[in-house]
């Protein structure tokens, strides 16, 4: 009965095993939304000191101090003022972190009362023991799902959300939300779950942690220990398929690795106390490799993460012997070497054709295991990042046990990256278009066997005198009868089994007819033979080829350990990238490897169909996308360091040339050593553009990266970075300077602005792009985002950056510290100088001049000349925003 049910364990009518599929996808989308949280939280709430309103940003002790503090609001205008002006600004992210905080709470809350209805059996013919039998495979994968990633979202929460800032939005969201707040009967259950550990990543590890973290909301016993069980037992993915080999082994169960590493936080007994058990994990997941990842990208370093603990740190130190650790490194030291020089040779031009992948399926298949396995382990434990902090004493001395070991380097492994992405995105292709070409080519296969035994069969029939073969009825007979059951082959899904059976009979016959007949003799029919026997091995190995290879070429190729660790490798992209700007092709490859995580979180959530599907494949396209733009925004770095030389070369050393040239002032003004440098410069940019220009449109994730589009990215967000910085450096002045500064720094910003844009236009000739469009859209948002931010001194709701129609995440603008402790950037203090050499006290306007002179000096201080600075120096725009702010 157990097996029946198994089989449609997520059919739509089981109601079981879809509310256990809902729970999981819920889960997946609930990290998602911590993660992208996580990256913006304001300021104020993660460093209250340097904030407006450190008063009123209060952790938990606000419940037990909660009439101290209201009676002090009430008798102060002004905190009063500043909490409502905090409200204002933060109060719909505040609303968005409590959904997120109360929707743990929830995923927690359903498991158990799911947990509870297995063990009554409310389900019909289900309970725990059959969810989790050897047989129900979805069943038993998505129960322990269910409880590992509730563990990831704890520790998500603590190391992406810190205890003392989780608690002041919770605060600020209880004060701010009280009416909701009230009607919320559960928000006690999520302050309790979410009050601060204790844990912060840079000291020590608090007491039990995270053990009791893991412990404040109580999970069935029974349910932990049958998960944590079948996870010592069983192969959950059955991915020892994909690495057969006894030395992958640790490799293939690196999910369930992750996975019983969390869960064994619930049942921390076994951590503490439990040897024998310790030992038998530690056999199965551990034997070779201390430092895991956890989900998308979090490393832990199991020295450090199980140090408290006296069975797991017992069992694990086989794995961490001197010895073991050494032979490991060399191992993998030495196989990088060899796997690199093999893989040269798959690249090279001409050797990854469709028949040498199907000739080669296995070989190939084998060389991409042994290329995946090494770089993981070597990049998981040669990195010196990890989600809980900074390497210990001891991790830090098994690293560089690793490094030395191993002879590591890093530009080697950098280069195994590269190559290994390169064969896998080719081994895909060229396999893909077998699959679409396998109908068609079995067909003329087929033909073409059939063609070749007719004709066998006419040499046999004496009716081809120059054949010189004699007549043999009955092997014309038995050809013909060949070429009959050659034509009935069938090639669908059903028959392809039976039909590779007669394959390998037809040629055994053919061999033993051969041999029997002394058909070697004649040339001629030995080299027909040869060729159908050929033919056939042709057609048998592309029936052989089914989708289950890409599948398994998928799981072969993951990279989800190296979503966060890849960021050690960036220097190395960009440095080719300035060497050779056609890497970025190369890197093209690199980057769809890493998009093949976004499988992980995502799987569940289509399998549910769940409306989360969108906004977590956005999440995490996104996520990715951000690093493309990152390594590629070398490109616009360079080019904007280019620009620099050729601004000063056509600002001092190559002037215009007049209308009219004597002769003899030719070569003066021909300036033959500055044009050469600025035309190799030129070149440079237009070499260094190209390389990203020559990448294809690749679709990342869900989003599809035009690397155009990329391009124009980089170079806009280089422009705001030179505008905003010439803006704010020229633009501050001295309150203590007896002259003026206003006209000299305008006519100093004129200058160098009409430089930079004259320069920026000429190279936008060389980079396909459009300089004058870029130039004003991005001074425009660069002045607009400045007034916007004077803006908020006199706003109760301050717009903040996500909220801002200039600011963005992908060419952001830069934020400066105030200068003045007035101004909060170049355009305040601009205008704050404009009021004060128009001051009615200290001045005296000329209506008939247009000019404001000093009252005591009688010396002009404001003329028509100033203003025709300020114009030339911030252009309409920044007039428009000055006005904007008078």
């Amino acid at each position: 009965m157990a097996t029946s049910n198994t089989l449609d364990f997520l059919a739509a009518n089981n109601l079981c095993g879809r509310t256990l599929l809902n729970l999981v996808s819920r889960g997946n989308a609930v990290i998602a939304e911590l993660l992208r949280l996580a990256d913006r939280v304001p300021s104020d709430f993660t460093n209250p000191a340097s904030s407006r309103y450190p008063e009123l940003l209060l952790d938990f002790t606000y419940f037990s101090q909660t009439d101290a503090f209201e009676a002090k609001l009430e008798q102060s205008q002004r905190l009063r003022d500043l909490d409502e002006e905090l409200r204002e600004t933060h109060i719909d992210l505040l609303i968005r972190y409590f959904l997120a905080f109360e929707s743990v709470r929830s995923y927690v809350s359903d498991l158990n009362k799911y947990v509870e209805d297995l063990e009554d059996e409310t389900f019909l013919q289900q309970n725990l023991e059959s969810v989790l039998s050897v047989s129900n495979i979805e069943g038993k994968q998505l129960l322990t799902e269910s409880l590992y990633l509730y563990g990831v979202m704890l520790m998500v929460l603590d190391q992406k959300l810190p205890g003392q800032t989780r608690e002041r939005l919770l605060v600020a969201y209880h004060r701010f939300n009280a009416q909701r707040s009230a009607l919320y009967s559960d928000i006690d259950e999520v302050v309790a779950l979410l009050r601060s550990t204790g844990y912060n990543a840079r000291e020590k590890r608090p007491v039990n942690y995270p053990e009791n973290y893991f412990h404040r909301v109580p999970l069935k016993r029974t349910f932990v220990e049958m998960v944590v069980g079948r996870l010592r037992s069983d192969d959950l993915y059955n991915q020892i398929a994909s690495f057969p080999l006894p030395d992958h082994r640790s490799t293939a169960l690196a999910p369930q690795a992750a996975m019983i590493y969390v869960c064994l936080y619930f049942q921390p007994e076994i951590l503490h106390n439990q040897t024998s058990v310790m030992r038998e994990i530690v056999d199965k997941y551990f034997p070779d490799n201390w430092v895991i990842s956890v989900y998308m990208g979090m490393t832990v370093n199991l020295v450090d993460a199980w140090e408290p603990y006296r069975a797991a740190k017992t069992a694990l130190a086989n794995s961490l012997m001197d010895s073991n650790v050494k032979h490991l490194a060399s191992h993998h030291g030495n196989q990088i070497e060899t796997i690199v020089k093999v893989l040269r040779q798959f690249l090279s031009e001409g050797i990854l054709t469709k028949e040498y992948i199907l000739d080669n399926m296995s070989k190939l298949l084998k060389s991409l295991r042994s290329c995946n396995v090494t770089l993981r382990w070597l990049m998981l434990h040669t990195s010196t990042l990890v989600s809980d902090g900074p390497l210990s004493k001891k991790c830090a001395f098994l690293r560089d046990m690793v490094v030395t070991e191993a002879k590591f380097k890093n530009a080697l492994l950098f280069e195994l990256i590269l190559n290994v992405s390169q064969f896998e995105l080719k081994l895909k292709e060229k396999l893909r278009q077998v699959l679409a070409e396998k109908d068609s080519r079995c067909q003329a296969l087929q033909r073409n066997i059939s063609d070749h035994l007719d004709e066998l069969a006419q040499v046999f029939s004496g009716d081809k005198p120059l054949t010189r073969v004699q007549k043999n009825a009955k092997l014309q007979a038995w050809f013909l009868q060949l070429k009959t059951t050659v034509e009935e082959l069938q090639f669908d899904g059903q028959s392809v089994e039976s039909t590779g059976r007669k394959l390998v009979q037809m040629c055994s016959r053919l061999t033993e007819v051969q041999d029997l007949h002394n058909l070697d003799s004649h040339i001629s029919v030995r080299q027909f033979l040869q060729e159908i026997n050929d033919l056939m091995q042709q057609l048998l190995r592309t029936i052989n080829i089914k989708d289950d290879k890409l599948a398994q070429i998928q799981t072969i190729s993951d990279l989800t350990y190296a979503w966060d660790i890849i960021d050690q490798y960036t220097p190395y992209m960009q440095d080719g990238i300035k060497r050779d700007p056609s890497m970025a092709m190369k890197l093209r490859a690199t980057f769809l490897k890493l998009s093949s995580a976004l499988a992980l979180p995502l799987l569940r959530i289509e399998q549910a169909e769940s409306p989360d599907l969108v906004s977590v494949s956005q999440f995490y396209s996104r996520e990715l996308v951000v690093y493309v733009r990152r390594v590629l925004q070398v490109v616009p770095e360079t080019v904007f360091s280019l620009l620099n030389s050729i601004v000063r070369l056509q600002t001092d050393a190559i002037h215009e040339l007049p209308t009219r040239l004597d002769k003899d002032k030719m070569k003066e003004h021909a300036t033959l050593d500055s044009r050469y440098e600025m035309a190799r410069l030129t070149h440079s940019i237009s070499v260094l553009t190209e390389g990203i220009l020559m990448m294809k449109t690749t679709l990342v994730g869900i989003i599809r990266v035009d690397p155009k589009q990329v391009l124009e990215d980089g170079v806009r967000r280089e422009l705001v970075q030179k505008l905003s910085s010439l803006m704010h450096q020229t633009l501050a002045f001295n309150p203590k300077a007896k002259q003026s500064e206003l006209e000299p720094k305008l006519l100093i910003l004129a200058e160098q602005m009409e430089a930079v844009k004259r320069s920026f236009a000429y190279i936008s000739d060389y980079i396909s792009l459009s300089g004058y469009r870029l130039w004003q859209e991005e001074l425009t948002r660069t002045i607009g985002y400045a007034v916007e931010q004077e803006c908020n001194a006199y706003l109760t709701h301050k717009i903040l950056d996500d909220d801002s129609i200039y600011q963005s995440r992908v060419i952001p603008l830069p934020k400066f510290q105030p200068i003045d402790g007035q101004s909060a950037t170049f355009i305040g203090r601009l205008i704050r100088e404009l009021l004060k050499e128009t001051d009615p006290k200290t001045t005296i306007f000329a209506s008939t001049l247009r000019t404001w002179y000093d009252a005591k000096t009688k010396q002009p201080r404001a003329s028509p000349q100033l203003f025709k600075s300020l114009k030339a120096a911030i252009s309409t725009v920044g007039m428009s925003g000055l006005n904007r702010l008078c």
